[in-house]
């Protein structure tokens, strides 16, 4: 709104009746030109200082016009800065959903590349005992063609069959066992379903799926967890937050060709309520790190294929669908040490 607008728009003074006073009192002045000095000098100073407070207030109103249109801009481009700053963080958080999408399929595909390395052993021992059983198979078959088989030949054959058999059904065992441990456990990190399942019995699960990573470093594994503990919760959420914890000590607590032992214990406070304890006796994280250690992207191997995004991804899964609480406790030279806690039921979202 302009000084103009506000006199005089739609036909409206805003100082109509401020200027019938000063015609007024003007011909009041020209009436008392012959009246007594001092009631014409009295009435000339009232008139000049209700003038002065016209002109004040005319004054006012068009600073008060021009800070109205100056507001009413910045709040046009407070609107247009705010619009544009909910896009970016919607950008944001897109991005930050594919690359913790694109960080949870990286550990899977690691999971993959370790069980395919693991069922490699015993299916290739397999083959080969399955390839020295068809060749001596072959042999005594040669020899009965020939009527030329003997007690020895068939004694021999025997011996090698139930060798080569034993063989063959332990390392196919072997393999299928690894085999039903990663399916399970690739179905839950993928699928995210809530089903029941027994927590000792999973946990090996989920570190035998990551045993060639840990043999590979020459760490080891320790788990006290009592048998019989039945959880009705996401399996999917509690492998990975596990493989993270492995995966966090293998690549930051330990340095290279150092070996460590990692630790797993678990407890019930309550009948209701689970108490997970993971630590390494590696090299601990540095104290100014420590509050840092869940926030997204932060690492201290950037550039050297860390992304700052396992333990973030971890204290997510925690206090999302596993519906608990995680803490770190680390000291530099001590090791690390995380404690999960989290309830054995999860409660169902209303």
């Amino acid at each position: 709104m302009s000084s103009g607008d506000s006199e005089s728009g739609g036909g409206f003074n805003l100082f109509d009746a401020e200027e019938r006073v000063l015609a007024a009192a003007a011909r009041l002045q020209r009436r008392l030109t012959n009246a007594d000095p001092d009631t014409r000098q009295g009435v000339e100073a009232l008139t000049e200082a209700y003038s002065r407070s016209v002109r004040e207030q005319r004054r006012l109103v068009k600073v008060s016009d021009r800070l109205q249109n100056q507001l009413a801009n910045l709040n046009q481009e407070l609107g247009k800065r705010r619009a544009e700053a909910e896009e970016a963080l919607a950008q944001l958080k897109e991005t930050q959903e594919t690359l913790v999408q694109a960080e949870k399929l990286a550990s899977l595909g690691a999971l993959v590349g370790g069980v395919a390395h693991e069922i490699n052993t015993p299916v290739g021992i397999a083959l080969s005992c399955a390839s020295h059983l068809a060749d001596s198979t072959k042999r005594l078959a040669a020899l009965f063609e020939a009527d030329d088989i003997g007690v020895e030949d068939f004694q021999a054959y025997l011996a090698t069959a139930t060798d080569t058999a034993r063989l063959i059904q332990a390392n196919c065992e072997r393999a299928a066992a690894l085999i039903g441990s990663f399916k399970q456990v690739a179905v839950d990190r993928t699928s995210s379903e809530r089903r029941n399942f027994e927590l000792a019995g999973y946990i090996a699960e989920t570190l035998s799926s990551l045993s060639p990573k840990l043999r590979q470093n020459g760490h080891k594994v320790v788990i006290d967890c009592p048998a019989g503990i039945e959880m009705d919760g996401y399996p999917g959420a509690l492998s990975q937050v596990l493989t993270n914890l492995v995966l966090n000590s293998a690549t930051h607590g330990y340095d290279l060709g150092q070996s460590g032992t990692l630790r797993i214990a678990v407890e019930q406070p309550a009948p209701d309520q689970i108490r997970l304890v993971y630590s390494d006796d590696g090299k601990g994280i540095p104290e100014e790190y420590r509050n840092r250690v869940f926030d997204p992207f932060f690492t201290t191997r950037r550039g050297q294929g860390g992304t700052g995004l396992g333990l973030h991804i971890l204290y997510n899964l925690v206090t999302g669908p596993m519906q608990g609480t995680v803490a770190m406790e680390s000291e530099s030279g001590g090791g690390t040490r995380f404690v999960l806690t989290f309830p054995r039921l999860i409660a169902d979202k209303s």
